[in-house]
């Protein structure tokens, strides 16, 4: 797999709590260009990134219920979107975690079906939904049950993780849910994701996208290996 390949595989990834406008400013300059098929920020710095991306080819991606997602349905597909009319390519929604665990599958699809919905409406179809299954709560049974639901409820991705909760990706959960949704629908990982090795795995295990904030270090170390094998 070559550098370009690798990148359009990505969402860079700056969700962490204690960074505000100046820093954001300098991380977008750093991978705005970088080849990444998106940058997913927290949800006040997404006009900020639609400006820092504009003409790059690389998506404005952010969160909604996160972290958690037991937000009120309402209030997911509200802040949803909210994200697009703000320039959001991809929104990636919490699944109602609580209501999964109770075998509540209709809750659980309509919640992610309303998200689905507005994001749809206010983009013209133009803007996909990510649906975040926090794997780390669920049996394999749950993981996969839950990917259903988001395929029937009309998401475009079924994604691992946010990252804050007890575990990130493994490759059993991504085999687990691209088996789930078959071909048809993205699977993404993310949680955990730092090196090479881990990021070639989840691909290799189902995953078209990751989630990480190492994506440029993933990148270099990409290139060092291919330097080895040519020396």
């Amino acid at each position: 797999m070559d550098r370009a390949t690798l990148a359009m595989h990505i969402d860079q990834t700056l969700l962490k709590p204690t960074v505000g406008y100046n820093a954001a400013a300098e991380w977008m300059e750093a991978n705005a260009r970088q080849g990444f098929a998106a940058l997913c920020v927290s949800p006040f710095l997404v006009p900020l990134a639609t400006q820092r991306l504009a003409g790059t080819g690389t998506l404005v991606c952010s969160v909604c219920g996160f972290p958690l997602g037991y937000n009120n349905t309402e209030s997911k597909a509200e802040e949803a979107a909210h994200l697009v009319q703000l320039g959001c390519h991809e929104v990636d929604m919490v699944m109602n975690i609580a209501a999964l665990l109770e075998d509540e599958r209709e809750f659980v699809k309509d919640d992610i079906a309303a998200v689905v919905e507005a994001v749809a409406e206010e983009s013209s179809g133009a803007s996909h939904v990510k649906v975040i299954l926090e794997t780390g709560y669920l049996s394999p049974e749950q993981v996969a049950l839950a990917s259903l639901l988001a395929k029937e409820a009309g998401a475009h991705y079924v994604k691992t993780s946010t990252g804050f909760g007890p575990r990130g990706a493994s490759t059993e959960d991504v085999a687990i849910m691209r088996e789930a949704v078959g071909p048809g629908l993205g699977v993404k990982a993310a949680g955990g994701i730092r090196d090479l090795d881990t990021a070639l795995a989840m691909i290799e295990a189902g995953a078209d996208r990751l989630g990480t904030s190492s994506g440029l270090e993933i990148l270099e170390a990409l290139e060092a290996r291919a330097r080895t094998s040519e020396g």
